[in-house]
């Protein structure tokens, strides 16, 4: 029998366990109980008799870890990945699509009438492909001095170690086949050992990569990636340092949303399940509804996601960011696009913004991306405005439920629930809601 220790000293016992798992959290890991305590179980999944010893003991919960499965789900799949488990970019290849889609979906509903006390509607789940969707991937380097060779991949999960890699499956097939080539060729460049980590981003106009280097590079590496440029059609941009961004060779990329072109700089942030982007904007449009004669205020814009797909259907739209690049790039993008009812502001949304010009005015509609910390600091503003829909995208369910609260309490219903699956295999959950007045 497994013995359980006080929550101040580690658990250091080897004693098997055998559990039955009941469910699965968004973070890949099975849940079983034992003694009136939830264990979480990494790579164990629901309806499975597993064997299992314990790691960790708290209070309230403790951690196992796998040794074998007496009965297996079977909902279990084998991984596509020879780097599943050692690699700390995917958490869920054991399990099949529609088990992560329904225990994400699961997670966000439990989630929001825990902390909002209200039974949400049943999430609507928006999917695409499971593999080969990401269109952006950052690869780590490091070169190893005793080997005297450049070591190119994804980190390990919880350390600054890389896996070394030279195929993902679920890496768009245009990136995934640069992998090799590209490893070979910096591996073969003189300033191999001063190399940062090298960014792959598939735009619609094709692919390309940045490069961080931190010394200055040679003319013979600079001609060594030119030609890596041509022979693989892949534009090739220098980053010396963090701000800096020189393009050896290519032009800017853009991809295409709602029929309209949006450029964006090689580092700018983009979604990088393509796909889903497209679904997702196309719902936000339809749960805003939006009119001919619609005011609709746009917070943490970005480049213009979705300011320019709604200036399309409303009257005006006003675009807030606190980035100065990423508002100066939905400028350009709404003059590009002809879209001259769309203006856009630099703003910290996190400081108070009722002495901006834009704020005051006599908006109808609102709809938010914030980043993981959320919108805490324009909840009560937007509160204040009455727009008779609101559309909150999020990337963090927890704070999406925090903010939730203060339109509850204005009286707003939470009308829709989406658990976007933009990152299959992960353990990240993205989501959007819809509020309307009662």
């Amino acid at each position: 029998m497994a013995q359980f220790y006080s929550a101040k000293r580690r658990v250091t016992t080897r004693d098997s366990l055998i559990v039955t798992v009941s469910d699965l959290d968004p973070f890949g890991q099975g849940i079983a109980r034992h003694q009136g305590k939830a264990i979480f179980i990494p790579l164990a999944l629901p309806g499975e008799e597993v064997e299992i010893t314990l790691t960790d003991e708290k209070k309230q919960f403790a951690r196992g870890k796998l040794k074998r499965i007496r009965i297996a789900s079977s909902e279990r799949q084998t991984p596509r990945c020879p780097y599943f488990t050692t690699c700390g970019g995917c958490q869920q290849q054991h399990a099949s699509t529609t088990l992560q889609q329904q225990s994400k979906a699961s997670a966000l509903s439990h989630l929001l009438r825990r902390e909002t006390g209200i039974t949400p509607p049943q999430p609507t789940i928006l999917a695409g492909e499971s593999w080969q969707y990401r269109r952006r991937a950052r690869l780590g380097l490091q070169f190893d001095n005793r080997k005297r060779r450049l070591v190119m991949g994804f980190r390990k999960a919880s350390s600054n170690d890389l896996v070394a890699i030279d195929h993902c499956p679920v890496l768009r097939p245009e990136l995934d086949a640069l992998l090799v080539p590209l490893h070979h060729c910096l591996n073969g460049l003189r300033a191999a050992s001063r190399l940062g980590h090298v960014e792959l981003v598939l735009a619609d106009n094709g692919p390309l990569l940045v490069l961080r280097h931190l010394d200055p590079l040679t003319q013979d590496d600079r001609t060594k990636l030119e030609r890596f440029s041509h022979e693989h059609q892949v534009a090739v941009w220098l980053a010396a340092d963090s701000e800096s961004l020189v393009a050896l060779r290519g032009d800017l990329p853009w991809y295409q949303l709602d029929g309209l072109k949006l450029t964006f700089s090689p580092r700018d942030f983009i979604q990088v399940n393509g796909t889903l982007n497209r679904q997702m904007v196309d719902l936000a449009m339809g749960w805003l509804d939006v009119q001919p004669q619609d005011r609709v205020l746009d917070l943490f814009c970005g480049m213009g996601n979705f300011s320019l797909p709604l200036a399309k259907r409303a009257q005006s739209v006003t675009g807030v960011e606190g980035v100065t690049a990423l508002v100066e790039k939905a400028a350009y993008n709404a003059a590009e696009n002809n879209l001259s009812n769309a203006g856009f502001f630099v703003h910290n949304l996190a400081q108070p913004v009722v002495n901006q010009t834009w704020a005051a005015q006599g908006f109808n509609k609102v709809l938010l991306d914030p980043a993981r910390a959320g919108a805490a600091g324009v909840m009560a503003h937007v509160a204040q405005l009455r727009p008779s829909h609101v559309v909150y995208v999020s990337c963090n369910p927890t704070t999406l439920a925090r903010d939730s609260q203060a339109l509850l309490s204005s009286g707003y219903h939470l009308e829709n629930v989406a658990m976007l699956d933009m990152f299959p295999h992960t353990a990240h959950l993205e989501s959007m809601v819809l509020f309307r007045q009662k």
